[in-house]
């Protein structure tokens, strides 16, 4: 099983219904291939807010999950996800990373190390072993505790 395929079967065993993303992210062709709903925006900010929305509108119980590309997408990202974490609102957040040998060049944001502070958790997937256990710690933080962005 491929990595994509694996994170969006633990999604849909979490129960996401919908993956809200700006492209280029490959979790929205995976987990459109297992059953979950892809919604596309045109800008990362009102993605965020729509995931806002589903964690509010139903006071945490259905995941509100946003997905964006690295980098600039990631930038974009930031102030929603901010918002997101000083009104504890539950988001599971991810973003597309950089190839493994571009992640520590400079100039490129890192999402995990440039999200730490406005997260309750900010962790990459720095191997296909490691999938399943950062997956179970980022759907652990995300319900339990003060909600927050994950």
């Amino acid at each position: 099983m491929k990595t994509g395929d694996a994170i969006a079967e633990i999604l849909k065993r979490e129960g996401v219904e919908w993956i809200i993303g700006y492209p280029v992210n490959h979790i929205l062709e995976h987990g459109a291939a297992a059953g979950i709903r892809p919604i596309v925006v045109r800008q990362e900010r009102i993605g965020l807010h729509m995931a806002d929305a589903i964690a509010r509108v139903t006071s945490g119980k259905k995941v509100g999950m946003f997905v964006m590309q690295h980098g600039p997408g990631a930038e974009n990202a930031y102030g929603g996800v901010a918002q997101a974490y000083s009104e504890s609102v539950p988001i599971l957040v991810m973003p597309m990373g950089y190839a493994q040998r571009m992640a520590w060049v400079d100039r490129n944001f890192f999402s995990a190390i440039n999200m730490k502070n406005i997260t309750k958790s900010a962790e990459p997937v720095t191997s296909a072993k490691e999938l399943p256990n950062v997956m179970r710690r980022a759907f652990q933080r995300l319900r339990s505790g003060r909600g927050g962005p994950v």
